[in-house]
């Protein structure tokens, strides 16, 4: 989002806040909180970051908590602390994630400025089901001069929860880069690629144990799975097991560029997450020009709405294999002429590019183009998707 903005205004700054959890006895906690807020204002540094804007990584320290409204306290707190008790010093300040950000931008804000909110959170649910942060949320939807969800499976549960504030929740997408396309179209769907958490909800396990079916079927298929996660000690041990070791590559954790290369030198990205809010790989791939594999969990229907069948396809939320090959065999078997990547390429930069992104959060703003302000935007830790 700030690269997609950023380069339109006269400054932008990004406050990240970084949780840094203990779990220390009570009596040492009220040492560090006080250590820690007086420090903070000296060790709050300005770097430049993407965009032309300026980021300023702020560590939240805080006992380690599963309660959201505790969370957005502190964040608040390290916040204020790092701003000297001042406000933020911007009209416009746009915050990620209701719960904490959105919650720390409003205590921390100028009277005059407007708050906007962009919900993403894949743990919003979790918020939703403690009373407390349902209350600061309901109060932050009232209070903010604009909220947005990524999509419907951000946006329906905060309908769900909040009827009364339903018009005030509008969309806006997550951006995505289209500059760079592959330099050759895909010819054979060889090559799988999986970006994201080795987690159990991303469905890591059942797409190794479809990879080897299928690659029982076409000795040619190699998978790469890249990202960390708690499950790649298991997925190490059961391509052993499987018999595809060797067809197997753990990247492990990498840069975004370095991703998007792996995108553009791969043939097809196998998504086969449980729960997305957006779908952002999704998107990433079929603008490199690579067809995609994904199930119906939530944000990636929307987000390939009425290109399910140009970009790649889309297979139901199962836990089994099954569906992962049979939705490959469905995919193999209309490649290349049943699929028109250029046309979702084109109808998705229409949708989710930087200049459309960056159009939709300017309206928003200023209500006209409004080059040569300033704004700034709260990042937390806790974002994902």
């Amino acid at each position: 989002m700030v690269e997609a903005t950023a380069p339109e205004y006269q400054q932008v700054t990004v406050y990240h806040t970084d949780e840094w959890g203990h779990r220390l006895p009570a009596e040492t906690t009220a040492a560090i909180d006080e250590a820690f807020r007086a420090l903070l204002p000296q060790g709050v540094h300005r770097r430049p970051t993407v965009g032309g804007a300026d980021l300023v990584h702020l560590p939240v320290v805080m006992p380690v908590t599963p309660d959201y409204a505790t969370i957005s306290r502190n964040h608040t707190e390290a916040l204020r602390a790092a701003l000297g008790n001042a406000p933020i010093d911007a009209p416009v300040v746009h915050a990620h994630v209701g719960l904490p950000g959105g919650w720390a931008a409003l205590q921390n804000a100028r009277p005059d400025a407007r708050v906007f909110v962009t919900e993403h959170a894949t743990f919003l649910n979790l918020v939703l089901e403690q009373p407390e942060a349902r209350a600061m949320y309901d109060d932050l939807l009232h209070r903010c001069a604009g909220f947005f969800a990524v999509g419907d499976a951000v946006r329906n549960p905060l309908v769900e929860a909040f009827p009364h504030h339903a018009d005030r929740i509008g969309f806006i997408p997550n951006p995505i880069s289209f500059d760079q396309p592959r330099a050759t179209p895909v010819s054979a769907l060889h090559r799988w690629l999986f970006v994201g958490g080795l987690l159990p909800r991303k469905g890591v396990s059942w797409l190794l144990e479809a990879f080897a079916k299928c690659r029982a079927e076409e000795p040619a298929l190699t998978l790469t799975f890249v990202g960390e996660g708690q499950l790649r000690k298991d997925l190490t041990r059961r391509a052993g097991e499987l018999g595809v070791a060797e067809a197997v590559t753990f990247a492990g954790a990498v840069a975004p560029d370095e991703a998007l290369r792996m995108m553009r030198e791969h043939d097809l990205l196998v998504h086969p997450s449980r729960f997305e809010t957006f779908g952002m790989t999704i998107v990433e791939a079929i603008a490199a020009g690579t067809p995609v594999l994904v199930t119906r969990c939530g944000g990636p229907e929307e987000t390939l709405a009425g290109l399910e069948e140009a970009a790649g396809e889309l297979i139901p939320v199962e836990e089994n294999a099954e569906s992962i090959v049979d939705g490959y065999r469905r995919l193999r078997d209309r490649f290349p002429h049943g699929l028109d990547l250029d046309r979702a390429r084109r109808e998705l930069a229409d949708r989710y590019s930087y200049p459309a992104v960056a159009r939709s959060h300017r309206e928003a703003w200023f209500g006209t183009p409004g080059p040569g302000m300033s704004t700034t935007t709260g990042w937390d830790a806790r974002t994902d998707g």
